[in-house]
């Protein structure tokens, strides 16, 4: 069990250090595979059964299944740097059935709400201090709506990543992979030019009023004012912005491979999703013009 530990550490150095894995799927691996040996389960085939079966006991069958993965991946690293004489998970066939969940979108018409009440705030500005903080908050709802950005990652955008002049911004997303997203809208490029012009003497590029980065939690309080300040009665976070970006691309008839790219997303089977939701838009489409319509039998 010791020499479990120890591997367990040596896992997740590489997983962060030589595999660039963000911070928060090393934690979620560190949260599983400690979970395994407090419950003292051996890395044998009868202990991972064992322990499959304890998971679908206490889990819902999606958490069930990240940490199956967890140990599977850990395992995989075990037989290849040779520490594991042999790997539970071979010949191991295990079904995870998980219902799809659609992601949950936004209507346009909220979005505009959204930022009409942003830019309202704006206007009404009394002090430089409030139209600093107005011109921000602006500038996290164009760009979560622009370009599809996860929260973490514009919370650690740069200035140096957000390059106006070129009109697009490069963003770090999962596995310390690089993505570029262009910025086309004139009025949410000016929107960043006077926000950028007001705190020029800030490395990162959103900050709070101490300075420091902006937190996920400020962003998501930042939307959930404006969606009350705007009049949306919906539940609306940060990341639905993303799915509204991708289903009203794709609604646009973008090509998925396109989507994918702009999402930051390593599989297209990751995007597909979308297309359940866009599947809409092609009801809405055969019931208004299929030509079958048009027949009296």
């Amino acid at each position: 069990m010791q020499n479990l530990q120890k591997w367990v550490e040596q896992y997740l150095f590489a997983c962060e250090f030589q595999k660039g894995l963000d911070a928060k799927t090393v934690k979620a691996y560190r949260i599983d595979l400690r979970q395994f040996i407090e419950g003292k389960w051996e890395l044998t085939r009868d202990g991972v059964l064992s322990y499959v079966s304890d998971l679908h006991l206490r889990y819902k069958p999606r958490t069930s299944r990240r940490k199956i993965a967890s140990l599977k991946a850990f395992c995989n690293y075990l037989e290849y740097e040779e520490l594991l004489s042999e790997n539970p998970f071979t010949k191991l066939r295990l079904k995870l059935g998980v219902p799809v969940t659609l992601p949950r979108t936004i209507p346009l018409s909220a979005i505009e709400r959204i930022l009409a009440a942003a830019y309202s705030l704006k206007k009404e500005c009394k002090s430089e201090y409030q139209r600093i903080i107005y011109l921000r908050d602006i500038d996290v709802l164009e760009l979560l709506f622009a370009t599809g950005v996860r929260v973490s990652e514009l919370c650690s955008l740069s200035r140096r990543d957000v390059k106006l002049e070129e009109g697009e911004v490069k963003i770090y997303g999962k596995g310390a992979k690089e993505r570029f997203v262009q910025i086309t809208n004139p009025s949410v490029l000016q929107a960043l030019r006077e926000y950028r012009q007001e705190t020029d003497h800030s490395e990162i590029f959103f900050v709070n009023r101490l300075g420091k980065p902006l937190s996920d939690q400020s962003v998501r309080g930042i939307v959930k004012k404006y969606g009350k300040l705007g009049g949306v009665e919906q539940h609306i976070t940060p990341h639905m912005f993303r799915h509204s970006f991708a289903t009203l691309l794709l609604e646009e008839d973008v090509d998925i491979r396109y989507i994918q790219r702009l999402l930051g997303h390593s599989s297209i089977v990751t995007t597909q999703i979308y297309t359940h939701v866009a599947g809409k838009k092609q009801r809405d489409i055969l019931s208004a013009k299929h030509p079958r319509n048009r027949l009296e039998v």
